[in-house]
């Protein structure tokens, strides 16, 4: 049973991570498509860039293993994005049909999370 939760842990991880970082790249280039996307939600070039470096590292944090402190706030960090962005484009006025599938990754998010967890919590029950 641990071996298929920590297999579970990360395939669903993987897939997060790269949903994660197909968005930030765009960002931290700073994309036209990102551009159009960032100023219809009234933010500027900076925070588009800065938040994309933030998802960047945050990707980062929750695949390298061994840091469980780095990790959780890593998994903060994304989740505050993940929302953030939801609430941005409730705010603005974009119709439920565009920014519904944003409930499926924060879903994947929990998921994830909540596998590490479990995944941390047998390593301890094996030390």
């Amino acid at each position: 049973m641990k071996k298929k939760n920590n297999i579970a842990y990360w395939i669903v991880t993987i897939l997060f991570a790269a949903f994660m970082l197909f968005s930030a790249i765009p960002d931290a280039m700073y994309t036209a498509e990102a551009a159009k996307f960032m100023t219809g939600l009234n933010y500027s070039e900076a925070f588009t860039r800065f938040i994309g470096v933030a998802k960047i590292l945050g990707v980062i944090g929750i695949l390298i293993p061994g840091f469980p402190r780095l990790t959780e706030w890593a998994y903060a960090g994304l989740a505050f994005d993940l929302i953030g962005a939801t609430y941005s484009q409730i705010a603005v006025g974009v119709p439920f049909s565009n920014w519904v599938f944003m409930l499926i990754f924060i879903a994947v998010l929990f998921v994830s999370y909540a596998l590490y967890h479990r995944k941390l919590r047998n390593a301890a029950a094996m030390a």
